[in-house]
């Protein structure tokens, strides 16, 4: 395989993930960024003298692609995981803990749900509803909203489902896929009709399973890509950024890479790429190539969000936070959506200061791109009027940052998953090419490492075919 050359399209975590697994593999390897910086929605910046995320914040641990990359690199001991502290809901004129049982929104404990306060007695009693209800039919996909509701009420959609799923997607809860957001629920309600038993399940079938659900790393997650980059060029990946590919062609001996401005391209020739991009470029770069998989990649929708840090003494605090944050649901018409904590979720950051809060806010959801068009004062003034509000916070921040994400999250809106399987049956007829990333099979880095690691599989298992 080392005559080989496999080009990276894209230097995210899936681009970076790529990368490496085809370097194990024994390939040449060229990676292109259009951006001047590697790591995509992961990126790490400095508050008040601090560290803190600007994008990603966490990998989640139950499922083990990104910690199990982050083991292969040696970069194990740079883990940490969250306090103990839990979260909130802002419900119904005050913040109230999650409550105890829940996945995703999914009650396993009505009593646990009753106490908790997020959900009205009558809300209750309608959830109670699922355990005695005739099964609720399933086809094809559906809605979230639709099925969940049907099963639990619209309380519990609105209330505990869309803002846990909402940090996710930052989507419509009316839109996003039953089948792509909630995979385990899914496969559940097709053999049993109770959604609460089926996260009784769940709960049970993870009770032996213990330790914190995240980890992130000392100088958080914004600094993987960083790390990733410096060992990918002790490998021998050539790395490089402000390289926009802008076409993608096909020749006889495998594909060629047109880079740079229109009046002098750059033509670079390759035996299989990997497109670790966003849908809309991926689409773009097939329009000539695989038509079909671009008009698929072209109908995946992206919502904006913006990442508003701040940083306060923490005597600003009447009273100090205990949680790790809370989330706010779309009913309660605010502009913040999330509030996190990240002085009180990560005591073990590299250079914790105690004196200050520092803390992370999101505004944006899909279809509310105006909330976002306002300046940067504007959105800084929007969460200091929320903490003035639920923490009685009156003091300014003695620092504060706004990171806009334009078009970051990908929309799986119902149908999704028959979507991801079209485009991949248009790609599978060409030979060294693959694809990966947020948009097919989960946003998350573990979701993202996982479609890297089947994309490199594939074009070397066909690399390999063609070796004598």
């Amino acid at each position: 395989m080392n005559a080989k050359h496999v080009v990276v399209v894209g230097g995210g975590i899936s681009g970076l993930a790529a990368a490496w697994y085809l370097s194990r593999a024994g390939t040449r390897v060229t990676v292109l960024e259009g951006s001047p910086v590697v790591g995509g929605k992961l990126r790490v910046g400095e508050i008040a003298g601090q560290q803190l995320d600007e994008g990603a914040e966490s990998v989640v641990i139950r499922r083990p692609e990104g910690i199990g990359l982050i083991e292969e690199l040696g970069l194990a001991g740079e883990l940490i995981h969250p306090g103990a502290a839990g979260a909130s809901v802002l419900s119904h004129g005050g913040l109230r803990p999650l409550p105890e049982g829940q996945i995703m929104g999914i009650p396993s404990d009505l009593v646990a749900l009753a106490q908790s306060g997020v959900i009205s007695q009558a809300g209750v009693a309608r959830a109670a509803l699922d355990l005695a209800k005739r099964p609720t039919p399933r086809g094809a996909d559906v809605s979230v909203a639709d099925y969940v509701a049907d099963r639990l009420g619209r309380e519990i959609v609105d209330r505990l489902v869309e803002p846990l799923l909402g940090g996710v997607y930052a989507g419509r809860i009316d839109r996003l896929s039953f089948e792509a957001a909630l995979p385990q629920f899914a496969q559940a309600s097709r053999t049993q009709r109770s959604l609460v038993l089926a996260a009784r399940e769940l709960r049970e079938a993870a009770a032996g399973k213990t330790g914190p659900p995240f980890a992130t790393l000392r100088d958080g997650m914004g600094s993987l890509p960083v790390l990733m980059a410096g060992i990918l060029v002790k490998e021998g990946v050539d790395l490089r950024t402000e390289a926009m590919v802008r076409e993608l062609k096909r020749t006889p001996r495998g594909w060629r890479l047109v880079l740079g401005p229109a009046q002098a391209p750059e033509l670079l020739d390759a035996d299989g790429v990997v497109l670790a991009v966003p849908a809309t470029p991926a689409s773009r770069l097939l329009a000539d190539v695989v038509p079909a998989a671009a008009s698929e990649l072209a109908g995946i929708e992206y919502a904006s969000m913006a990442i508003i840090s701040l940083a306060y003494h923490a005597s600003a605090f009447p009273e100090p936070p205990t949680g790790t944050g809370y989330l706010v649901p779309a009913v309660e018409k605010r502009d913040v959506k999330a509030v996190t904590f990240s002085s009180v979720k990560w005591p073990d950051r590299r250079g914790h200061d105690p004196g200050t809060v520092l803390l992370r806010a999101s505004i944006g959801r899909f279809g509310e791109e105006h909330a976002l068009q306002r300046s940067d004062a504007e959105l800084k003034a929007a969460v200091m009027t929320e903490l003035a509000t639920t923490c009685a916070v009156s003091e300014l921040p003695v620092d504060a940052r706004v990171t806009r994400w334009g078009g970051a999250l990908p929309q799986y809106d119902v149908g999704h998953l028959d979507r991801v399987a079209r485009i991949r049956a248009a790609v599978a007829g060409y030979r060294g090419l693959a694809l990966c990333g947020a948009a097919y099979d989960g946003v998350g880095i573990p979701a993202c490492v996982s479609t890297a690691r089947a994309a490199v599989a594939r074009v070397i298992d066909q690399l390999r075919e063609e070796e004598p």
